[in-house]
């Protein structure tokens, strides 16, 4: 009787770590309304006292990512409701066909200096802030724009005098498309494709200037 009960014990102790282990690695895309917790963490970063977006025109997203590490990871993601249902379609689209993805955190982990993120890689959508070097409200303020594996896809603008402003300043290295470059965004990339067949418009594409990791409604 004891033995039966000890490998009885033993079986239903497997059972339990293997549905663990499977739980672990279930996918997960949703979106939801802010929760309470996850707003306290925006409230003077992200969403500032003077953030014209109603809370409830955002939306919360849960998305599972390949990281760099080829492992599934879960990111966490505020955007526009009026682009979350396609966000969760492209971020679904890309976890299928392992596109990798390193992080997708939101901007208030890093205090929403825009600068910090992108320095690490940081794919994420709203923060309410101006354009880099205006005084005009990003499309990122409005939720309604996406930047995607930032360290590798720099924000490029070249200057009257010749030089070049780089953003993430350490993205100095992927400013030349035409190098060798694993996470490179181009036209030829599943995630050039898959925003823009929804109608977003890639900043790669831009004329007087170079945005290649973002996408915006």
């Amino acid at each position: 009787m004891r033995l039966t009960q000890t490998l009885s014990a033993l079986a239903c102790s497997a059972l339990l770590a293997l549905s663990a282990a499977h739980a672990s690695t279930i996918a997960v895309f949703s979106s939801e309304l802010i929760p309470d917790a996850v707003f306290a963490r925006m409230l003077g970063k992200s969403y500032p006292k003077e953030c014209r977006v109603p809370r409830e025109d955002l939306r919360y997203l849960r998305i599972t990512h390949i990281g760099f590490d080829g492992k599934a990871h879960e990111g966490e993601m505020v955007c526009n409701r009026r682009i979350a249902s396609e966000l969760i379609e492209i971020f679904t689209a890309l976890y299928k066909a392992r596109y990798p993805i390193e992080k997708i955190r939101l901007i208030d982990d890093y205090g929403a200096n825009d600068e910090a993120s992108m320095t690490d890689n940081n794919t994420s959508s709203f923060c309410y802030r101006t354009v880099s070097g205006t005084k005009r409200i990003s499309k990122h303020g409005y939720g309604i724009a996406v930047d995607v594996n930032t360290l590798y896809n720099p924000y490029v603008v070249p200057r009257k005098d010749g030089t070049v402003h780089i953003e993430p300043a350490a993205a100095k290295p992927y400013v030349d498309r035409s190098a060798p470059n694993p996470y490179k965004i181009d036209r030829n990339d599943l995630a050039y494709k898959l925003f823009t067949e929804r109608g977003f418009i890639w900043g790669g594409d831009w004329t007087n200037r170079k945005d290649y990791q973002h996408f915006e409604k």
